[in-house]
This record gives structure tokens, C-alpha cells and sequence, in this order.
């Protein structure tokens, strides 16, 4: 019996940005938008974690580790679903920004 091997494209949202750049299966202009949706997130992570510095203390969620971590966790979540929608319009700017510094050939292989 023989098996067809399964070949999965590859996307570039499915990899973390310090894969992307070594990756040849991705179009370089795929590559920037990528980056830049990633780079908003980070940015808004970092904002988001600032934000919560200045809370009331409650007794409700405490001070432990596991609340700390949890939170970390809706944080990146929320940061990312954010990226994702395009609301924020950080990464669409800066993808256009970065699309004109690709040399004419990526331009028109990808």
C-alpha cells in the first residue's frame, strides 16, 4: 500500500518572525506583511502590559502566579486578535512603507 505524502503549503502566518526571513517557500512581500502584523502585536502587547500596571488591587483575582500568568496569556491573545483585525492600522502602514523598499525583481516574482 503506498501512501500520497501530504503536502502543506506553507503560510506565513503559521510561522514565528525569526523563521520567516530563512524560509524560501514565502514570497518576500508575504514575509513583510507578516512582520509588520507581527511587529504591531508585539507593540501592542507591550502597551497592553503598560495598561495594566495602574490597576486597583481586587480580591478577587489575588497576586499569584498563576493570575500573572493568566493574564499574560489574554494579553498576547488580545494583542494578536487585534493585529489581526487591522484595526489598529499600525501594520498596514508600515507594510506599505516597507513593500516600496523591495527591490523591482521580488516585486514581480511574488
Amino acid at each position: 500500500m503506498e501512501l500520497n505524502s501530504i503536502s502543506r503549503s506553507v503560510q506565513a502566518a503559521d510561522l514565528p518572525m525569526e523563521k520567516l526571513a530563512g524560509n524560501s517557500k514565502i514570497s518576500e512581500k508575504d514575509k513583510i506583511t507578516e512582520v509588520s502584523r507581527q511587529f504591531e502585536a508585539v507593540l501592542l502587547r507591550q502597551i497592553l502590559q503598560s495598561a495594566q500596571k495602574t490597576h486597583f488591587a481586587s480580591t478577587v483575582t489575588g497576586d499569584s502566579t498563576t493570575s500573572a500568568i493568566y493574564q499574560d496569556l489574554i494579553t498576547n491573545q488580545l494583542a494578536d486578535s487585534i493585529s489581526k483585525s487591522g484595526a489598529f492600522g499600525l501594520a498596514q502602514t508600515l507594510n506599505q512603507q516597507l513593500q516600496h523598499e523591495l527591490p523591482a525583481k521580488a516585486q514581480k516574482t511574488s
